[in-house]
């Protein structure tokens, strides 16, 4: 290990950088957790609480797509774009608690929120990579799991503010990506392995896109967003039918308020273990055990829905913790198999890709849900850990997987 290795400002970096997402990334979430307020207040449907994430989804594609066109996560300062994007999102999500009526006036707010967030959660990445050579799993890992925390966040201050109260939801979501800001501006530093700001390189993109071993980890990193977000979004409304149905004095609207906050949160430890365990087995063989859990909890949740909550409490916290545990060791694998120059604008390109198709899942659930019933509207979710896990066990074999975890795989 190199004396730059041994730097100890990379835990300090570490530290700050997982502070800044966690208290950034609660405006994903921030007004999809009110969504029953909402549908009081605006007459909101299903299709309308549905598109209150994927216009998120949406702002983030088209935001990391131009990021990734126009490489600028290679070319800018990446501690200033984060904190430039977290003010633009605090704005446009503070916009919504004073402005909005509706979901008309809601949603471009929305989408604008959403290609804010495409310039704090990728770049941190890269921030991360350029501290962070050897236990680099076990660094974006703790990143990616803070972030994970930050995003449950919403779900914990509606309770906690009181249930009713939408617009303080906002409110305080938008005051802590403004503090966000200010951190990453005033703390945050490029490391010693950051490659040098790259001139802009219209191919960059096209030779990514045919590299087969960075595209067989956005395989797998496709399949496990195929399950993610759609699962992020309507887990709580899942809680809350199944408490319905239950009609125990115990499952009141605070606890599955509180329970969707454990199910989201615990991946945060699930994404930190997981990095810690990638650097010394290998990410594939991490990431492929993970996306077989959460596949199975897809099917497993038909099963214990409407029943009593010593069932569905474990299986929902499995969840939580196995769904989001691998997605660190995507990102680490895409640092790693790509050019050092361009570190930036792969982790940009394979966000954009996988956050586009979770507008897929996250639209279609409701349908699902429609025709089959809670019990088993997720159990098409398990197709993508199913082809993600195949995906993920082909780079294995890849001769490029002794790039990985220091020739792990």
């Amino acid at each position: 290990m190199s004396r730059t290795d041994e730097d100890p400002h990379r835990f300090r970096q570490l530290w700050l950088l997982a502070l800044v997402e966690l208290l950034a990334m609660g405006l994903w979430f921030s007004a999809s957790a009110v969504v029953p307020e909402l549908r009081i207040a605006w007459g909101l449907t299903d299709a309308g609480a549905a598109w209150l994430t994927m216009s998120v989804q949406l702002g983030f594609v088209l935001g990391a797509v131009l990021s990734a066109v126009l490489t600028l996560s290679d070319i800018w300062d990446p501690r200033r774009l984060i904190a430039g994007s977290a003010l633009l999102g605090s704005a446009a999500t503070a916009a919504i608690a004073i402005l909005s009526d509706s979901s008309a006036s809601a949603l471009p707010l929305r989408f604008l929120t959403g290609v804010a967030l495409a310039g704090v959660y990728p770049p941190g990445m890269k921030i991360m990579a350029g501290w962070f050579r050897e236990g680099r799993g076990t660094a974006i890992g703790v990143m990616i799991g803070a972030l994970t925390i930050g995003t449950a966040g919403p779900h914990l201050i509606r309770p906690l503010g009181g249930i009713g109260a939408w617009q303080t939801v906002l409110l305080l979501s938008a005051a802590l990506a403004a503090v966000a800001a200010v951190l990453a501006l005033a703390g945050l530093r490029t490391g010693p392995h950051q490659a040098p700001a790259a001139p802009f390189d219209p191919r960059a993109v096209r030779r990514i896109l045919g590299d087969r071993a960075t595209m067989l980890a956005n395989g797998g990193y496709f399949g496990h967003m195929w399950e993610l977000y759609a699962v992020w979004t309507w887990v709580p409304a899942f809680l809350a039918a199944s408490f319905a149905a239950d009609a125990s004095p115990r499952t009141t609207p605070e606890l599955a308020a509180y329970l969707s906050f454990a199910t989201i949160a615990v991946g945060g430890l699930g994404a930190a273990l997981a990095g810690v365990l990638a650097d010394r087995v290998g990410r594939t063989v991490v990431t492929s055990a993970s996306m077989v859990v959460s596949g199975a909890c897809c099917l497993l949740a038909g099963p214990v829905f409407g029943g009593s909550i010593a069932f569905i409490v474990p299986i929902i916290l499995v969840w939580g913790f196995a769904i989001v545990a691998d997605s660190a060791q995507f990102s680490a694998c895409v640092s790693e198999l790509s050019e050092p120059a361009y570190v930036g604008t792969a982790l940009t390109l394979q966000t954009a890709l996988g956050f586009l198709l979770t507008v897929v899942t996250i639209r279609l659930l409701p349908v699902w849900q429609t025709r089959l019933g809670w019990e088993w509207a997720f159990a098409p979710l398990a197709i993508g850990p199913a082809l993600g896990t195949w995906s993920m066990l082909a780079l294995r074999r890849h001769p490029r997987r002794s790039s990985l975890a220091g020739g792990l795989g």
